[in-house]
């Protein structure tokens, strides 16, 4: 039996729609100065010593260092789809440093994974999520998934 809901993103335009290897956060960059900005900016380079060039989509690098996380054990406020009607499910927030990008990107850690297994340093890689689903509609997003190391 196949799922008739809707993918949609949460927010359009801040990660690919592909599932798997190919799924990536997208950003923009800067001609002028190479910085790099997500979320998204698609109407001037936020860098105070820049000129100001042509901003144009990258995706971002999969994977990254776990920089800080915490449980998140309240319901989120807007944009985030929360049903008063269903008992509150805590996430783990971890904020990511991408080293390329010389940047931090907060997100979930991918369902299961709780505080006690990270560990700042760590590396995670980002991969597609469910936000939340409806009758209609699975709303998605992205997750931080911790790095297996190789035995």
């Amino acid at each position: 039996m196949t799922d008739a809901r809707t993918r949609t993103p949460v927010v359009a335009g801040w990660f690919t729609d592909t599932q798997g290897q190919d799924f990536r956060l997208l950003g923009t960059r800067c001609t002028a100065c190479a910085s790099v900005f997500f979320p998204r900016e698609d109407a001037f380079c936020r860098n105070p010593g820049c000129v100001g060039g042509e901003l144009v989509e990258v995706p971002l690098s999969k994977r990254g260092r776990v920089w800080s996380y915490t449980d998140g054990r309240y319901r989120p406020p807007s944009p985030y789809v929360s049903d008063p009607h269903v008992e509150w499910q805590p996430s783990v927030l971890v904020a990511v440093e991408l080293a390329a990008e010389r940047m931090v990107v907060l997100g979930q850690a991918v369902p299961g994974v709780s505080a006690a297994d990270l560990a700042v340093g760590m590396e995670v890689e980002v991969v597609p999520g469910v936000l939340n689903e409806d009758a209609d509609t699975t709303w998605t997003t992205w997750h931080w998934r911790p790095v297996e190391v190789a035995a």
